[in-house]
């Protein structure tokens, strides 16, 4: 008698499609597969490249046709165990994206508040995106902000977190979600980076991994999606952050010295790893 096939958890997925350029949806949809999770993309833009450092991608609004197919999942009485967004192009989708949370209240909810990096906000974004972008972050379970995106959701300059207030910053954040996860901070040492977790009511915590001083675009979708990924398979939020960010660690490793790091990690040479290994998570 053969074992009983549990169907795949399914993730609907709203980001940016660029066509070429490992980011967005080009990475989020085969992570998610590789850890036995069906993705569903809803694009919110669809792009030549991603827009860091390839010049001016062609660029196709995708709003109506993602309204329209979120009305035909209503209509099909479609259900989903997890809803996380991305990269979001104005206050408009913002809202689309709160529409999709709230079709689905019982799904995991996870908000990568897509609005800049460095210290700036990114160039294609208006600032009206940023208090649709701390609505939509009232509305989830979990938000993955870097320190540029913790900053602007509490009405800070871009530019005025420092790494040392991330645990503060998370911290503050609990004020929008329940928890809160600050991304990709350089450690003081040089040879650590970190995501500081806080949870609303409870302890922080910290995860860290080695530095490796290399800047591909993209690696935030892949952690996003590892991170989404290992929750559904029961793992607490610092385990999977844990092995969200060593499988972002294996794709920089893997991906060859002197490839161009506007092209993204080479992915491909890291996914049979993560798909042998994809039951490996611990559970609590």
């Amino acid at each position: 008698m053969s074992a009983m096939v549990r169907a795949p958890k399914t993730v609907l997925c709203l980001h940016s499609l660029p066509c070429f350029g490992r980011s967005g949806l080009a990475v989020t949809v085969p992570v998610l597969a590789a850890l036995g999770t069906q993705a569903v993309p809803l694009p919110t833009a669809l792009l030549s490249t991603h827009t860091g450092g390839l010049g001016a991608p062609a660029r196709c609004d995708a709003t109506p046709f993602s309204a329209a197919a979120l009305a035909h999942y209503r209509r099909l009485g479609l259900q989903f165990d997890a809803v996380y967004t991305g990269y979001l192009a104005d206050a408009a989708q913002a809202q689309l994206a709160l529409q999709a949370l709230e079709m689905w209240p019982d799904a995991l909810k996870v908000v990568d508040p897509v609005l800049g990096d460095g210290g700036h906000m990114y160039r294609s974004l208006t600032p009206d995106l940023v208090p649709a972008m701390a609505d939509l972050c009232t509305r989830a379970d979990l938000i993955l902000p870097n320190l540029t995106e913790a900053a602007l959701l509490l009405g800070m300059p871009a530019a005025a977190a420092a790494p040392e207030q991330a645990a503060n910053l998370a911290q503050r954040l609990c004020r929008l979600c329940p928890q809160v996860l600050v991304t990709g901070v350089a450690d003081a040492d040089g040879r650590t980076v970190s995501c500081a977790g806080a949870v609303r009511g409870g302890p922080g915590y910290t995860v860290k991994t080695a530095l490796l001083p290399r800047m591909f675009h993209g690696t935030g979708d892949i952690f996003a999606a590892a991170m989404v990924g290992r929750l559904l398979q029961g793992n607490v939020t610092e385990a999977a952050a844990q092995a969200a960010a060593a499988f972002v660690g294996d794709c920089i490793r893997l991906t060859p010295a002197g490839t161009d790091e506007r092209l993204g990690v080479w992915l491909e040479n890291a996914l049979p790893a993560l798909l042998l290994g994809r039951g490996d998570g611990e559970s609590d």
